[in-house]
């Protein structure tokens, strides 16, 4: 049950990507993510890729490892709160805070599938 929940979350954010990428895309630039109109789709297709692979638990190792990977590229430079406004603050520090402990979930998953 935790692999399906967790991968779907994954798999829901990176659909998001392709349903949305012009305004991920700017908000990405905004940011100062180089090529982000390229970057959003690449990442979407990580998180997909990520989410079905630990939701089914196939090439558990690289699925989980590329959920980490990502979230400790994104997380830092995408919901970075200490440099946020005071109206944007709560929602970066939330998004921040919710990408640290997707880290962990994908982490566990790292370690577990490396016990196989």
């Amino acid at each position: 049950m935790a692999r399906l929940l967790f991968g779907a979350v994954l798999v829901f954010t990176g659909l998001n990507h392709f349903q949305n990428t012009e305004g991920m895309a700017q908000y990405a630039e905004a940011k100062g993510i180089p090529n982000a109109e390229t970057m959003v789709p690449v990442s979407g297709g990580l998180l997909v890729f990520s989410g079905l692979g630990i939701a089914f638990w196939r090439v558990p190792k690289l699925a989980a490892g590329a959920a980490a990977t990502f979230l400790v590229a994104a997380t830092p430079t995408m919901h970075d709160f200490w440099n946020a406004d005071e109206e944007q603050k709560q929602t970066e520090l939330n998004a921040f805070l919710k990408n640290v402990a997707m880290l962990g979930g994908a982490l566990a998953f790292l370690v577990r599938a490396g016990k196989r």
